[in-house]
């Protein structure tokens, strides 16, 4: 290996980072510990993949022929190992000039072992050919077990009995790719492509890059050829073959298609719709146009994943695929943006191990944040943040967690969670706070166009920051990015002898370690904000500010870019203030949650303001916690609940006003209630009924016994969802 980290000990990298990595100590017990996860050895670079595929329906086999280019990396070698897992072998051999001249080779459950016909120098490539069988559905583990998951290759309803289209399907994250064809499965390789895929003639394939041909052969078949010119890791390459409809849309003369199952085709524009602005929108902020030669997107049957950011080809889950009736209640515009996102970082420049997934999934956390922004403004884009921020801090307990660049990991698939994701995200947004949106994204530049059809990871990224910057970025990524866990800080705000004062204590776990954080406190006084920076770098501190005369609120953090948790002695008329006078996104909601939490006078002034907030979540946060027994506002929240039920355009909200009416009980509201059942919109018919039900349950009973069957359907599991 030649990254530099591997030549220390694990006490030495420790030391390195400045402070003990909790979970990773030697005195710990041995049953606790994991190994130190190398990136993969390259012995082999692979050059150029060419494969030629069919299928078996029946058997639920790949019938599959692949060329190989490979050479060595560094040392000559005469053996080459490749990631196979349980393939059927009917020849290997090695092509030299028109002679084929079959190896020798041994094999177990996931690999085969070849032995080549010389040794090779890393100026020499060669060809190896291979013809197999590929079994996903006979996978076994190394002891013996069936596989029921990272087939890698799927065929859906093969025999066309069940009620579902008839589809086959790859996913090759992590190391999967070589359940269908013979390759290095890591993400540290890199290979242009040539798929040729021979399917029935009725149905459609994708694959990575361009549909270079389509040929009839003559029997019912034909054989479509995809070629990708530019290299990308292994398990970003893709098939799909099975009944779709495209929908073909451009950006910049390239080609944006969108795949769907044929009911759903009349609705891709509606939901894919903003895909070539979102590829316009990150090319012009990362300063690298979109590189791959077209954008498809494909929603397949059963896919378990969610998505997959396939080179040029992503793959959606179905609840991606809307009606035009469900679109008016719920879009995935942030996973259309987060796969794309990844087109960039995971596929142009890939994590060159899966300890570095952060340099993968952060990014395009990231890139949904930015987009929400960009498309909504700033309250969307905050709102984006504060969403990864509660996901995170749902997955820390008193401050501690895993570390966001892992490099100790009992299995591979566990780093696919809210550090990686939501945690790592709104570090970068932290660090784009701190250095400034055109540093940042100069180093972002730098750093894709440095490691361009290459692999990369955190150090790399640091370095970029700093060769912009000029300023050393270590001490930001060795407290983040290799030392896990978030502050928690307890404050106590105070004003006495014309000084401010803010009393700070760190108190997540005593493991856990202590941060510098450089935040800013905004003070409002007389009208006026003055703002002031401090540090917090110690477990207990204490700051004062000559300050004019007492501050009339304190906003500490204005940006909200800690990547923790505060605890304060606001009270609720601090919260009324922030509400009305400071109000982002963040100071918005905790302002709206404080008060729902409290039965004052001025929490209700909270919540009757939320109820014209601009985010439904907030509005929704606020009808269902506003007490209509609160005379003083019972008559100005119920003009604007009974507005909202009848015509806002957010139909959660109206489904939420509509529950909340028929919980006064007054009667006056049913015809409302009914007259809802009518709407196009899932979330107020379910609202509606809801209602009715309040009434009396039989009026709910026989309200959704008059749906039809689709609607019923979908009606029934948001009614369940909405009487929460």
């Amino acid at each position: 290996m030649n990254k530099l980290i591997l030549k220390y000990s694990l006490f030495s990298l420790i030391v390195l980072m400045g402070q003990k990595i909790e979970a990773q100590t030697t005195d710990q017990k041995t049953d606790e510990l994991t190994a130190y996860r190398v990136t993969a050895l390259k012995v082999h670079d692979l050059v150029h993949t060419k494969l030629d595929v069919s299928f078996d329906y029946g058997k639920r086999h790949l019938n599959g022929k692949a060329w190989i280019t490979l050479k060595p990396h560094f040392y000559e070698t005469d053996q080459l190992t490749l990631d196979a897992k349980g393939m059927e072998f009917k020849e290997i051999a090695i092509i030299d000039g028109k002679k084929t001249i079959p190896l020798q080779y041994t094999q177990d459950s996931e690999q085969v072992f070849i032995t080549l016909n010389r040794k090779y120098k890393s100026t020499e490539k060669y060809i190896v050919y291979i013809n197999y069988i590929a079994k996903p559905n006979e996978l076994k583990t190394k002891g013996g077990e069936s596989m029921t998951d990272s087939k890698g290759l799927y065929f859906i309803n093969p025999d066309g009995k069940e009620d579902k289209p008839i589809q086959i399907w790859t996913q090759g994250e992590t190391e999967a790719s070589s359940a269908w064809f013979p390759t290095i499965d890591k993400p540290n390789q890199k290979t242009t492509s040539e798929i040729a895929i021979t399917v029935d003639s009725k149905y459609t394939t994708l694959s990575n890059g361009k549909l270079t041909s389509q040929k009839d052969n003559k029997n019912g078949t034909r054989t479509d050829t995809w070629k990708m010119d530019q290299p990308n890791a292994p398990y970003l390459f893709m098939m799909a073959v099975g009944d779709f409809k495209i929908y073909k849309d451009t950006y910049k003369g390239k080609e944006v298609s969108y795949y769907l199952e044929p009911k759903y085709a009349p609705y891709a524009k509606q939901i894919f719709w903003k895909t070539p602005d979102m590829m316009d929108f990150y090319s012009k902020m990362l300063g690298v146009e979109y590189p791959w030669p077209k954008y498809s997107q494909i929603v397949c049957k059963d896919y378990f994943g969610g998505a997959m950011e396939n080179t040029s080809a992503t793959v959606h889950g179905e609840y991606v695929q809307k009606t035009e009736r469900e679109l008016l209640d719920d879009n995935q515009e942030s996973t259309i943006a987060h796969e794309l996102f990844h087109q960039w970082f995971g596929d142009l420049v890939t994590a060159e191990s899966w300890s570095n997934l952060t340099m993968n999934e952060s990014f395009a956390t990231f890139g949904e944040v930015l987009w929400h922004g960009h498309d909504a403004g700033q309250d969307g884009e905050d709102r984006s943040r504060y969403e990864k921020l509660q996901n995170y801090l749902r997955s820390q307990k008193n401050g501690n967690s895993e570390i966001l660049a892992r490099f100790h990991y009992k299995n591979k698939d566990d780093l696919f969670d809210n550090i990686s994701y939501s945690k790592g995200s709104i570090i970068l947004y932290a660090i784009k706070n701190q250095m400034g949106d055109e540093a940042f994204f100069k180093s972002l530049n730098l750093y894709l166009t440095a490691n361009a059809y290459k692999s990369g990871e955190t150090h790399q990224l640091r370095l970029a920051m700093e060769e912009v910057t000029g300023k050393d970025w270590s001490p930001y990524f060795n407290q983040w990015y290799y030392q896990g866990g978030n502050p928690i800080l307890n404050i106590e705000y105070g004003y006495a002898n014309g000084k401010a004062t803010i009393a700070v204590k760190q108190v997540q776990e005593i493991a856990v370690q202590t941060f510098s954080l450089p935040l800013k406190v905004d003070y409002y006084v007389n009208g006026t904000k003055i703002r002031k920076e401090i540090v917090i770098d110690q477990r207990e501190q204490n700051f004062s500010f000559d300050i004019p005369s007492q501050p009339t609120f304190v906003d500490l953090d204005p940006d909200k870019i800690l990547v923790g948790e505060v605890r304060d002695n606001k009270k609720i008329a601090d919260y009324l203030y922030q509400y009305k006078n400071v109000p982002t996104y963040y100071n918005r909601i905790e302002a709206i949650k404080f008060a729902t939490k409290d039965k004052s006078h001025e929490a209700q002034l909270i919540l009757l303001a939320g109820l014209k907030d601009q985010q439904d979540d907030l509005q929704v946060l606020s009808i269902k916690a506003i007490d209509l027994g609160d005379n003083q506002i019972k008559e100005e929240a119920i003009k604007t609940l009974v507005d909202i039920a009848k015509n806002d355009k957010k139909t959660i909200c109206r489904a939420t006003a509509l529950i909340k009416l028929a919980s006064t009980g007054d009667v006056s509201y049913k015809a409302l209630m009914e007259e809802s059942i009518k709407n196009q919109s899932y979330n107020v018919i379910s609202g509606g009924i809801i209602g009715l039900t309040k009434y009396a349950p039989t009026e709910g009973d026989k309200a959704l016994s008059t749906l039809d069957e689709d609607t019923k359907k979908h009606v029934t599991a948001l009614i369940k969802r909405l009487s929460k």
